[in-house]
């Protein structure tokens, strides 16, 4: 989703339909995140630590863990700024689905192409002093534990020198399990790293930068699990 402060209509409406739609998507994402910032805590017990770390403007790449189809949600609603979210292609082929996630602007990666129209995308978003959110994990857990984190978010984020803000997600694997077509009322935590700068991983290797982050995520993970009820 296209931070809406500083996004530009899209160029296919006349200039009074492309102001009333930019307006539209605007107060609408405000009014999502409004809503579900109110629901999720009554019906998760949302618990979130070091939101403080988050970056209030500027480019920035969110790598989250991958837990459930709620995380999206969970890391926009805890973020005070508006996230660009990475979706894939066939997830416009629902009707409904699609409405909304082209409403939130979404940028639509197809992987059985290489992705690379989803990447030119993400990188001018980024350049454009906006926060991207992606999953270096690649999938939804299998088991809520952290899975092996991909490297394709490296080059870009060497080429934007944006800070690299991990997240970990916790609980919202049991309430959402990869599969589920039902979701369990449980307890979830999301905890906010401190972000590796650009002068920090610059000096690494990709391994070395994929193994710090993992550290880190792993250690948030922990903290999460210590922070929900037993």
């Amino acid at each position: 989703m296209r931070d809406m402060d500083s996004s530009k209509p899209s160029n296919d409406r006349q200039p009074g339909e492309r102001v009333l739609f930019w307006v539209f998507r605007k107060f609408f994402y405000r009014f999502l995140r409004l809503t579900t910032r109110n629901v999720m805590p009554l019906l998760f017990s949302m618990r979130v630590e070091g939101r403080y770390l988050l970056p209030e403007s500027g480019g920035a790449m969110l790598l989250s863990t991958h837990q459930s189809m709620m995380d999206p949600v969970l890391v926009g609603l805890t973020c005070n700024r508006t996230i660009n979210y990475l979706a894939r292609h066939t997830l416009f082929k629902n009707p409904v689905f699609s409405f909304l996630i082209r409403i939130l602007d979404a940028i639509e990666i197809d992987r059985e192409r290489g992705g690379l129209s989803g990447l030119r995308e993400m990188l001018k978003r980024l350049n454009r002093g906006e926060a991207v959110l992606l999953f270096p994990e690649g999938t939804r857990t299998q088991n809520g534990q952290i899975g092996t984190l991909k490297p394709g978010f490296i080059p870009i984020a060497r080429r934007t020198s944006v800070p690299l803000v991990p997240i970990a997600i916790v609980g919202a694997y049991e309430c959402m399990p990869k599969g589920s077509k039902g979701i369990f009322a449980n307890p979830i935590c999301l905890v906010v790293g401190k972000p590796f700068l650009c002068e920090e991983y610059s000096q690494w290797s990709d391994d070395q930068l994929l193994e710090q982050l993992g550290r880190r995520l792993h250690e948030l993970h922990d903290r999460g699990r210590s922070l929900l009820p037993d």
